[in-house]
């Protein structure tokens, strides 16, 4: 047993982890609800949450180059600004992907159902979290494969919506809704028809279908030729959001009129209904069933290795570091899961846990934020300590200190906006009680080393007048 961990992820894993965590279930399930609620504005809302996120991603890529040896954004935060910013960030990002891990376990649960309606949710949870255990177990390789193939298969949805939508509106069309083509976006309401509270409104939720897009910091730790692998996999960030989002987006609005997109359904059942493909609805279900099987392997791997960085620093039980002679931090992967079985409980006691796991997840995606905003903060001190370090980076954020500023002052506008919102208002308002909590932990920490380090020192002389 050893206490390392290995680069067993290769360039075309990060790739395509990169594109995975991209493109969440929120694309597949939610994009009928942003749409509905700003219509052709939505695209505008992509484009700017997607730039801003990009920028983010570029500082944390400058950040992980600057010292490889990070494995986490725990390590970061550490470094950068301080013990306690590392065991804030660490455990806050610890928490978001625990909770977020158990709704989507609950959310394969449920897309198992249209297939299997008798299957209890608790038993088809339980199957999901042992064998993604067994596969995170196996080697960090099994988990880049697992991510690639996941990833394709959205990639491959996407791309043939779009080319399919591509021809039909080159080609006029005629659907229900009239003859396709770019004129759908084109209304009387004009480009803002529900003005600019919805407007604003959408950026929550463009904001929750990205929540993922920084895995790609926790891989480089095990990813192989850092310095190459990593810039290319965040350069090419844009382009997949132009592609994969805004595309499939114009696509869908070209063919169905936004005002005919329910906010109820999946655009993309209704354009591959409405394309013919008679099993459209079973299709797009699979998809998201393996987008959140994705969702879930992420946060295995992801809690593994935050434990990992964790007991590195003293801040978790030392046994989280121990890893297996493939390098894997085993004993972190099995709390990891045993922690996430408590779904497998709540969906035994309770049908209808999806609504719990709905605030739940409304909760760690605003928690998921304030990591971001610490993460942009630790690039700040960065900055403004190792100024011949930044200036001297192969790979920096383009307008360094005054973007990172800027990038932060977004990620307080969205918090914002979740404030206003009433459906997450009060996982605005409960955040600050998980920071009170870990504020008290950290304190009660130091205390414990404080305490064995003096008793440490007073025996020492002891056995040597022994």
């Amino acid at each position: 047993m050893s206490n390392s961990l290995s680069r067993e992820l290769s360039n075309r894993h990060i790739q395509l982890i990169a594109i995975g965590g991209a493109i969440g279930t929120g694309l597949f399930l939610g994009a009928g609800q942003s749409i509905s609620l700003t219509g052709p504005s939505i695209l505008l809302t992509y484009i700017i949450v997607g730039f801003v996120l990009f920028m983010f991603m570029r500082a944390m890529g400058e950040l992980l180059l600057a010292n490889t040896e990070y494995k986490t954004f725990a390590d970061i935060a550490h470094d950068q600004i301080s013990p306690f910013a590392g065991f804030m960030t660490g455990w806050t990002y610890w928490l978001t992907w625990i909770t977020s891990g158990m709704a989507e376990i609950t959310a394969v649960a449920k897309y198992v159902e249209y297939w299997v309606p008798d299957l209890p949710n608790w038993i088809t949870s339980l199957a999901c979290i042992l064998l993604l255990m067994a596969f995170n177990l196996t080697s960090t390789k099994m988990f880049g494969e697992l991510e690639f193939w996941f990833a394709i298969i959205k990639v491959l949805t996407i791309v043939a919506l779009i080319v399919v939508g591509i021809v039909m509106i080159v080609f006029a069309v005629k659907t229900p809704f009239g003859h396709t083509g770019l004129g759908n976006m084109v209304t009387k309401e004009g480009f803002f028809p529900n003005g600019a509270n919805g407007f604003l409104m959408s950026f929550q939720m463009v904001v929750f279908s990205f929540t993922g897009i920084e895995i790609l910091g926790i891989t480089a730790g095990e990813t192989k030729n850092p310095e190459k692998t990593i810039p290319k996999a965040i350069n090419s960030v844009p382009i997949r959001i132009l592609l994969f989002y805004v595309g499939a987006l114009v696509v869908m609005m070209s063919i169905i009129p936004w005002q005919n997109i329910k906010a109820d359904d999946s655009p993309f059942v209704s354009l591959f209904a409405l394309i013919g493909v008679p099993f459209a609805a079973g299709l797009i279900n699979f998809v998201l069933l393996t987008a959140a099987s994705s969702a879930c392997n992420s946060g295995i791997f992801a809690n593994s290795r935050i434990l990992f960085g964790l007991s590195e620093k003293e801040q978790t039980h030392p046994l989280m570091m121990k890893t297996n002679k493939r390098g894997v931090p085993y004993i972190a992967i099995i709390v990891t899961c045993i922690l996430l079985s408590v779904t497998v409980i709540m969906n035994y006691f309770i049908p209808n846990a999806t609504q719990v796991f709905f605030y739940v997840t409304a909760i760690s995606t605003i928690l998921l934020i304030i990591v971001w905003m610490f993460i942009m903060h630790a690039y700040a001190m960065y900055t403004k300590r190792n100024p011949n370090a930044h200036k001297e980076s192969i790979y920096k954020l383009p307008g360094g200190l005054h973007a990172a500023r800027l990038v932060q002052l977004f990620f307080v506008f969205v918090l914002v906006v979740l404030f206003i919102m009433p459906d997450t208002r009060m996982g605005v308002v409960l955040s600050p009680i998980w920071f009170i909590i870990l504020g008290i932990l950290y304190w009660r920490l130091q205390k414990s080393n404080e305490s064995r380090a003096s008793k440490q020192n007073i025996q020492l002389p002891n056995k040597e007048n022994g």
